[in-house]
């Protein structure tokens, strides 16, 4: 924790934007399929995205208690919950980008294992599929934007810069429980169009 002072804060915005833009960076050159795809991988693989759905569900829950401990004053558990809720959402990045290397992308309204879709279906997917494109658009995009506004925010906690840290905070936490609940929504309403 020695390297979390104040006076090395242009060194940790520094690595914060970098890692930030690396992570940016390697999420879309796997949506590129610029990295190569084995074809043989275990089975467990198909299940991380409902791994990554429980763990943004986890993740939600523990922001708003948060909230809640600290609108209390109490402050060992709201840094308790928040660690956890970093260390969560740290692990669903692992098995986000895991996931992605390995599954190929399931496209909302992707017929059925049979390749079968009756009219009633189709109408029904026709309906939703914009609504699914508003919210998986705006869950990545704000995915993208407010990690280094959340390390910012750690930084910030960690360091006992408490006027800094409600500052950011007031920006990164409600954009941080959106794309927590819009991770599980996506992973709901594309769920039974995967094929595998």
């Amino acid at each position: 924790m020695a390297f979390f002072t104040a006076q090395n804060e242009k060194v940790v915005k520094r690595v914060i934007y970098g890692a930030a833009v690396l992570i940016c960076g390697l999420v879309v050159m796997l949506q590129q399929k610029f990295l190569p795809h084995p074809n043989v991988f275990p089975q467990f693989i198909y299940k991380l995205p409902m791994v990554n759905a429980i763990l943004n569900g986890s993740c939600c829950i523990l922001l708003i208690f948060s909230l809640l401990a600290i609108k209390k004053r109490n402050i060992p558990l709201h840094r308790k919950l928040n660690l956890t809720a970093f260390a969560l959402s740290s692990l669903f990045l692992v098995c986000y980008v895991t996931a992605h290397y390995f599954i190929p992308d399931t496209k909302f309204g992707d017929v059925d294992h049979n390749g079968i879709m009756s009219a009633e279906e189709s109408a029904a997917v026709s309906g939703i599929k914009p609504v699914y494109v508003i919210i998986l658009l705006t869950h990545i995009f704000l995915a993208a934007i407010v990690l280094p506004f959340v390390l910012l925010s750690f930084y910030y906690g960690l360091t006992d810069q408490r006027e800094k840290h409600k500052k950011i905070t007031r920006i990164s936490y409600p954009v941080w429980l959106y794309v927590t609940i819009t991770g599980v929504v996506v992973y709901l309403m594309v769920s039974p169009y995967y094929n595998y």
